[in-house]
């Protein structure tokens, strides 16, 4: 196995975004977008103490789920550090709580055996040495030049380094590595220098070069704006399988249950169970995986909301698995609605909405030796209609050459997405 055939395997991984900002609670970039300095926010590492640390359940709960890696933000763009590393005192190591959470996390991740994926975010609003760009809290001050004369994005570079070495030599075998962020506008701005940071700020190459001999299986993402492993479209979902320089690339959909990251307490915009499935499905149909993300309380708790999604969803794929893992696009032309995917001899039909009693799908005569419903093994009846048929006040209306006819029950199983497993013939 290569370090990349797990990935494309597995298809369902668990992000955890976690850390200071589940205690403000109002989105995980609340100290750019309330442009808070240092000193304001960092009073949240005096009273972070989650009491309801469980990562034996966050882990448990993302297996059930039907998910086989995790990802956990070991330092997001505010700077906290979820280990007890050397460089710096800003850590969870160094509040109330006391302890490495990282560690605790990575033991309880192997315990149900998934995958270790780390988050490291580019970015540390909290270190002296980061330069003020246009994503920095202190972006509109009017005095950021001279706060910015003494800063040396050379330092921090080395401290860059030293946590990610930090990280991928202390904790066993990384699976995973998912950098945040680059964005370096090139567009003609009046103050450019305030749009971002792109490669040369991270010193790029060299830092990829230091993961893989760090971690040689390991796999990273595309956000170091150099070329990595995979792409990460974030929040959406592409119409098709992306490509770089017209070549097909691994990908994986990172999608949120409410818009936010990090734990938001006020965000009812959450995603329906069914349109979690839907995107698992659509990401799959792509050759792509899905990367889920739920955000802990200030306690360190999974919220009712992210505990009844991983719920609804990992009971759909306990009937349902073997039409995701392991599975990728299919070749053939699904009808609207719906989503192929394949896994060997086995063609997966997932109909978003439930057709009435017939479904035609194109260029599969005489390809399908039986078809059932996957989540109870019951038959589908089949049929090919010629195109000279003509349509009766009961009968169906012929159809274009090299069609085969299901006919499904009137009644809608109760699936979330109901899924007809098509065994293809030799």
């Amino acid at each position: 196995m290569t370090s990349t055939d797990w990935f494309t395997h597995d298809r369902f991984g668990m992000f955890v975004h976690w850390g200071l900002y589940a205690l403000p609670a109002r989105h995980e970039w609340v100290m750019s977008r309330e442009q808070r300095d240092v000193g304001d926010y960092a009073r949240y590492a005096d009273v972070f103490d989650p009491d309801l640390f469980d990562p034996r359940d966050w882990a448990r709960r993302a297996r059930e789920a039907g998910m086989r890696y995790a990802v956990l933000t070991t330092k997001h763009h505010d700077g906290f550090c979820l280990w007890d590393s050397d460089l710096t005192d800003y850590t969870s190591v160094n509040t109330p709580f006391g302890r490495d959470i990282v560690a605790e996390w990575v033991e309880a991740i192997r315990a149900e055996g998934l995958r270790v994926g780390f988050y490291h975010s580019l970015l540390d609003w909290h270190h002296p040495d980061f330069t003020i760009d246009g994503h920095h809290p202190l972006r509109d001050r009017e005095d950021r030049e001279e706060l910015n004369a003494g800063r040396d994005m050379a330092r921090y570079r080395e401290y860059l380094r030293g946590q990610v070495t930090e990280l991928l030599t202390r904790y066993g075998t990384v699976d995973y590595l998912f950098f945040d962020f680059s964005y370096r506008d090139d567009d003609q701005h009046e103050v450019p220098i305030w749009n971002g940071k792109g490669a040369d700020d991270w010193a790029a190459e060299d830092l990829l070069a230091l993961v893989r001999e760090l971690q040689p299986g390991i796999i990273v993402n595309d956000r170091l704006d150099v070329a990595g492993d995979f792409v990460t479209p974030e929040q959406y979902q592409p119409d098709r399988q992306p490509e770089r320089d017209g070549v097909p690339v691994l990908w994986e959909a990172c999608q949120t249950l409410n818009g936010s990251w990090g734990y938001d307490r006020d965000n009812r915009d959450v995603k329906s169970a069914d349109l979690l499935v839907r995107m698992l499905v659509d990401s799959v149909s792509k050759n792509g995986n899905l990367l889920l993300n739920v955000g802990p309380t200030g306690r360190g708790e999974l919220d009712p909301v992210a505990r009844d999604a991983l719920d609804r969803v990992g009971g759909w794929m306990a009937r349902n698995e073997r039409s995701v893992r392991g599975a990728g696009a299919a070749e053939f032309v699904a009808p609207p609605d719906a989503r192929y995917t394949r896994r060997g001899d086995r063609l997966y039909l997932h109909l978003f909405s439930w057709p009435f009693e017939h479904v035609h799908l194109p260029g599969l005569a005489g390809r399908v030796s039986y078809a059932q419903l996957l989540h109870d093994a019951s038959e589908i009846r089949m049929t090919v209609i010629e195109p000279w048929v003509r349509p009766l006040t009961t009968g169906l209306p012929g159809q274009a050459e090299g069609t085969l006819t299901l006919t499904l029950p009137v009644v809608r199983p109760d699936e979330i997405v109901p899924v007809v497993e098509l065994f293809l013939s030799s």
